[in-house]
């Protein structure tokens, strides 16, 4: 048997082909790997400690001048957010607040990892 493929056939089985490649393994992208707590921490200690203090409580040595409070990451109300909400406030900052953006300045991947070292950072502390 022999299969003769015109140049449409073959665009398609390629495109088909492409797709389920896609569908089969997913695309290489910073959510494809776990993250990465102890770089997380590193960005924590660099950018986010100042405001939002070394345990997370929003008792940072630069919070006591803000006049909106930073994220205390153990109140009930911050354990509660999806992980995608606050990689949103992490990327996008927070109206109104001194939580500015941090889209351009961190990594996809850097954003993440901070994000894992935030959620340990509470489970260690309860």
């Amino acid at each position: 048997m022999q299969i003769v493929m015109t140049t449409g056939t073959r665009y398609s089985f390629v495109v088909s082909l492409a797709v389920t490649l896609s569908a089969v393994c997913g695309s290489a992208t910073a959510q494809d790997f776990p993250p990465d707590v102890t770089r997380g921490k590193a960005v924590y200690e660099r950018h986010c400690l100042a405001c939002h203090g070394r345990g997370g409580w929003g008792d940072g040595p630069d919070a006591a001048a803000l006049t909106v409070p930073p994220a205390n990451f153990h109140r009930f109300k911050s354990f509660l957010k999806s992980d995608e909400e606050l990689l949103r406030a992490i990327e996008h900052g927070i109206v109104f607040s001194p939580m500015h953006s941090w889209q351009g300045q961190l990594t996809e991947t850097e954003m993440q990892d901070v994000l894992a070292y935030i959620r340990l950072l509470v489970q260690q502390s309860r």
